[in-house]
């Protein structure tokens, strides 16, 4: 039985760290997306614009992108429940990485007038702490995988590998670096 719950916590922290990961990596490319658009009066405008608001219109502005996608996603269930499950997934992977990108970019911009909001706040570094306990959970699974998967590891990384560390590499890039065009 201890090892059944320990699982299940295993498997709620991996979701947890699941979500925390797109949240990470989808920042800077929606950053990177937005840097290449030439609409810089527009940014500045949105910007001042979120620094004027208080903090209650400004959690209208951050929960604003998941509200603008439910369609997406009732179009995914819909397209799922029709057994299109090619389109389904497409649409739902879609909605989710946009909702993530999106709102991850609007809590940039807004989190100094959201975390003047006391439950928001505590929300926050609960959600902080969470991803430390969720780390503190998986971490040592995860190096034991990584340690039994080496004995299988290719000497010399093949060209697909070589590709994929070199876009990751990219992604990873600060977006003062990612040049237009």
């Amino acid at each position: 039985m201890r090892r059944l719950i320990r699982g299940f916590w295993i498997a709620v922290a991996l979701l947890f760290l699941a979500e925390a990961w797109l949240w990470d990596h989808l920042a800077p490319i929606t950053a990177a997306i937005v840097a290449y658009l030439p609409l810089d009066r527009i940014k500045t405008r949105i910007a001042n614009w979120v620094e004027r608001l208080s903090p209650a219109l400004s959690l209208v502005v951050f929960v604003l992108p998941v509200g603008l996608l439910v369609p997406f996603k009732l179009a995914g269930l819909w397209l799922l429940a029709r057994g299109y499950w090619t389109g389904a997934a497409g649409t739902l992977i879609f909605a989710k990485m946009v909702g993530l990108g999106s709102t991850a970019f609007v809590f940039d911009a807004a989190r100094a007038k959201l975390l003047q909001l006391e439950w928001f706040r505590v929300l926050h570094d609960m959600l902080i702490a969470w991803r430390a306990w969720s780390h503190a959970l998986v971490d040592p699974v995860v190096q034991q995988i990584k340690a039994n998967l080496a004995l299988f590891a290719p000497r010399r990384a093949g060209r697909a590998v070589r590709l994929m560390l070199r876009i990751r590499r990219r992604v990873r890039a600060p977006v003062s670096s990612v040049k237009p065009g």
